[in-house]
């Protein structure tokens, strides 16, 4: 497991040149930890209407330390897993990780939105959340991300509008959303993270067809995943095709399985990349 993780650990360090950006690494210790010394973001939990769905439906959206209705933002959407509502993310302190990397300097201002990805009219975390109805509903969200969600942050925050200020991420069922969506949508997407992508992830010649323009509308791919996580075939089966394919991609094995302890590191690290000259030369091609 530490052959990989370190051969892994060398992987990254290559795809960043320390010329755009400092190399990113494994989270240091302290990382998730809250400080007094420095200055927070907040997180308030809005409502938008939703025409997929037809009602209204919640998510929580962080605003940088110093945020200003005066300034320009890029967005990152952040998505749960297949247990999880819009709180999920909760559990792994977003909110810390980011203001820590704020006060470093570390991250470039963005705001972050927390959405519940069961686009379904109850959609609570509750009862069999296996059932063929809730498994769809998170396919159904890419409509309500996309013709809802979106329109609403853009119209109500002061945000870039352009793929290049936009990025996807999730852990498990999000992360499988992500790779779905965000591939899908190379127009709206140029950042794409999936954090031990869940089985709804689709076969990698369906997320990637075109492997030219993936090439070339993507600014960041990463996937990454616990070395003991059960469902690393699904990251690595994406990783092989994307090797095959030579599409320019990070794929990071890390200590962990299926755990927040893996998904508040692989945050850390890719928040650190996106919205930054990414030099990709030098990642798995």
């Amino acid at each position: 497991m530490l052959k990989t993780f370190f051969y892994a650990a060398i992987l990254l360090a290559m795809a960043v040149s320390a010329q755009s950006q400092e190399i990113v690494k494994h989270a240091p210790p302290g990382f998730d930890s809250l400080r007094t010394d420095i200055l927070h973001g907040v997180i308030d939990t809005v409502s938008y209407n939703s025409t997929t769905v037809g009602t209204q439906r919640r998510a929580l959206i962080y605003t940088p330390p110093g945020y200003s209705k005066k300034k320009m933002y890029p967005v990152l959407y952040l998505l749960h897993g297949i247990g999880g509502d819009e709180k999920e993310w909760l559990q792994g302190h977003p909110q810390v990780i980011l203001d820590n990397l704020y006060a470093e300097g570390k991250i470039e201002p963005m705001i972050v939105v927390l959405p519940n990805g069961r686009a379904m009219k109850d959609d609570r975390a509750i009862g069999n959340i296996f059932d063929s109805v809730k498994v769809q509903a998170f396919a159904n969200f890419e409509k309500d991300l996309l013709n809802d969600l979106i329109p609403f942050v853009q119209k109500n925050y002061p945000v870039y509008t352009d793929k290049k200020h936009r990025a996807i991420a999730g852990l498990s069922m999000g992360g499988g959303q992500s790779l779905n969506f965000g591939l899908a949508n190379l127009d709206k997407f140029a950042w794409i993270g999936a954090f031990s992508a869940a089985p709804n992830t689709k076969m990698p010649e369906e997320l990637v067809p075109d492997s030219a323009k993936a090439r070339n509308e993507l600014k960041l791919l990463w996937i990454s995943c616990g070395a003991s996580d059960r469902l690393i075939t699904v990251s690595k089966r994406t990783h092989d095709y994307l090797v095959k394919m030579n599409v320019p991609h990070i794929y990071y094995i890390e200590p962990g399985a299926h755990e927040f302890s893996v998904w508040k590191n692989d945050l850390y690290m890719f928040s650190k990349l996106i919205f930054k000259p990414v030099d990709r030369s030098g990642s798995e091609n």
